[in-house]
């Protein structure tokens, strides 16, 4: 089948990740179909058109079966998610609504519908102190939740499933409410910030990397070289680094000096000070873009 004959269905694509997958792969030539909730942002996505196409999900699994059906894809990537940090009790219903019942949703409506390959987002917080599993808070114990439930279809309806475990993302255009975002406003706004003591290890991955690596997973569902029908991989930098060590790359790339208050606040509750290490990666792939060509892109932007 040729590119400009491929179909996509893209979930999350209000998300960084998402948007920026679903660019890459209309520039590659697919037909994409977003499933997005109602009242779910549009901004950052290129214009409907003839390649593009929006579908608005009301909650039912009926209308999910719908959309699948006329969307047709030939791969379904996952990255829909409601990521928390941390919980609260009343957070409880939105991290299983959003992270196991639409999440299961979407493969019962694969396997309604004879759609068969599927890309799925998981995160490397799976894996805290590096254990087989050990999740760092209750999002990422319901992305393994998901992965759980996951095994049904792939042995009762025949779903072949990449599970990608990302480790931080960042990149261009990025405004989410991450560390970068705020060394880059006290770098601009020369103001201080009171931080960890900033000794835990950071494992970064630019965005295009990130992509090119959901890309090339879908690749191996396409052409049969999946070893299993369930595979997972981390995406990894394979090089993390100190948070401090972090600040000061970025203030040499930005050119401007951070003023930080290391130990001005306590690590939270489970840190991360080592991240997940030890994963495969994708057969094939490899970052391309370094962590100071990554900043430099990312504070110009």
């Amino acid at each position: 089948m040729s590119a400009a004959a491929r179909r996509a269905l893209v979930t999350g694509a209000s998300g960084f990740v998402g948007a920026a997958l679903t660019r890459r792969l209309l520039a590659d030539g697919w037909e994409v179909h977003l499933l997005l909730r109602e009242g779910s942002s549009t901004a950052g996505l290129p214009p409907q058109g003839e390649r593009l196409r929006l579908h608005r999900h009301d909650g039912s699994i009926n209308q999910l079966i719908d959309i699948m059906r006329a969307a047709a894809p030939e791969a379904v990537f996952h990255l829909a998610s409601l990521f928390l940090a941390t919980h609260k009790p009343e957070d409880v219903e939105r991290l299983i609504n959003s992270n196991l019942l639409f999440s299961t949703q979407l493969a019962e409506a694969m396997a309604a519908c004879g759609v068969r390959n599927l890309v799925n987002t998981g995160t490397s917080w799976e894996h805290y102190q590096n254990a087989d599993y050990n999740p760092v808070c209750l999002y990422a114990a319901t992305k393994q939740a998901f992965g759980a439930l996951l095994r049904y279809y792939v042995e009762v309806h025949g779903l072949r499933v990449v599970t990608l475990k990302l480790f931080d993302t960042y990149g261009a255009g990025d405004t989410r409410p991450k560390v970068l975002n705020l060394l880059k406003r006290i770098a601009l706004e020369g103001t201080s910030l009171a931080m960890s003591p900033g000794g835990q290890l950071v494992d970064l991955v630019y965005i295009d990397d990130v992509v090119e690596a959901f890309l090339m997973a879908y690749a191996q569902l396409a052409d049969g070289t999946q070893q299993t029908p369930m595979e997972e991989y981390g995406v990894s930098s394979g090089a993390p680094l100190p948070l401090r060590e972090l600040a000061a790359l970025y203030a040499q790339v930005s050119g401007r000096p951070l003023d930080i208050d290391w130990g001005g606040r306590p690590y939270r509750e489970r840190e991360v000070m080592v991240p997940w290490h030890g994963c495969r990666g994708v057969p094939g792939w490899r970052p391309q873009v370094g962590l100071a060509q990554g900043l430099a892109l990312f504070h110009q932007a």
